[in-house]
Formats: C-alpha cells, structure tokens, sequence
C-alpha cells in the first residue's frame, strides 16, 4: 500500500477504514481480471485514487461532515456516471455525474460495482462505444 495511502487509511473510524478497504481490494481485483498492469495507487486531493494508463482515475473517501457515508468519486467529464445511470439505475444512489454514494453499513452490490470500476479502469479504450461497450 501506498505510504500515503496508509496513512489516510489510518484516519478513519475503525468501521469505515474496513469498507473503503473493501473498495480498494474491489479495485485491485477487477484491475487484475482486465489485465491491468499499471494501476497506480496515490492521493489526490487527499483521497486515495487509482488509475492506469488506459483508464480514469477512481476516488474514494468519507467525510466526517457525512459520517454515515462514503463516495466513490469518478471524473465527471466522462461518461461514466451517465452510464452507471444508464445501465444500472437505482442500484446506486449517485451525486451528480461525479460519485457513487454508499451508505454505512449498506450491503455493496459487488457485481455491479465491479463492473463500474472495469469502465472506469478501461475508459480510454471504451469511451467510443455505444454504453461504454456494457
């Protein structure tokens, strides 16, 4: 892990540290499945952020200010929430083109997020297709 990365990880509460380590390890086990090499974990605007070089970078965090929840964030000038949207409909409560909003302690619909995280790892090779090739 990311020095960095580690030390975020350490500030939060016990319980959200457990599920936002759900995600990355979610992360880096769809990143395998596609053969993605690359995948390049830091922090960006002091979140933990992962991306490849064929891909677009994915976020995640919990903000005290919203203690019973955390997002995952995505580049809002893609498609991909309008995807997410598109194909996946209320599975997911979303915030605006940019994030996937998780309640605490809400069971994660893995299949489906998993396959959010294959798009957004694989954007620049599918952002041409029709649904992002879903």
């Amino acid at each position: 892990m990311n020095s960095s990365v580690k030390e975020k990880f350490a500030t939060y509460p016990e319980e959200v540290a457990i599920l936002l380590h759900k995600i990355r390890e979610l992360i880096y086990i769809v990143a395998k499945q596609e053969n993605i090499v690359d995948l390049t974990e830091t922090l960006k605007w002091g979140e933990p952020s992962y991306t490849s070089n064929v891909g677009s970078t994915i976020r995640f965090d919990w903000k005290a200010k919203s203690p019973k929840q955390y997002c995952l964030y995505f580049n809002c000038r893609t498609k991909l929430i309008e995807t997410f949207k598109e194909v996946y409909g209320d599975a997911f409560i979303y915030d605006g083109t940019r994030a996937i909003v998780f309640s605490v302690g809400q069971t994660i619909p893995t299949k489906e997020l998993s396959h959010c995280i294959s798009m957004s790892l694989r954007y620049k090779k599918i952002k041409h297709l029709a649904l992002l090739g879903a």
